[in-house]
């Protein structure tokens, strides 16, 4: 390949993570380390359904990346709209989990 030769990819990112996360964690470690690794795989399994793909999950973060921009804001509102409906579902006396509000941020 030479330099006039520029390989290019277009690719859409998703980037979600916990609100709060150092607060909850302080609050109930346990708890929240248990919601977030069941959360991480509902989150995997949706970027994969919308043809996307899981690059990195440190932490409290995922990062995805989709070859079509309406397929990662496809996932990004599932994404959103699964995890209201399991935080609702959450038992109330675990401060700080039960109060999650939309605890990750899709950008």
């Amino acid at each position: 390949m030479t330099a006039q030769e520029v390989k290019r990819k277009l690719t859409a990112i998703l980037s979600a993570d916990v609100k709060g996360y150092s607060r909850l964690m302080g609050e109930d470690e346990e708890s929240t380390a248990r919601t977030l690794n069941t959360y991480k795989e509902v989150i995997a399994g949706l970027i994969q359904h919308h043809h996307g793909r899981v690059v990195d999950a440190p932490g409290d973060n995922v990062l995805a990346e989709f070859a079509s921009v309406v397929d990662a804001v496809r996932c990004a509102v599932e994404i959103q709209k699964e995890l209201k409906t399991r935080n609702a579902e959450l038992p109330e006396n675990q401060d700080g989990i039960s109060n999650w509000d939309q605890p990750w941020g899709c950008d």
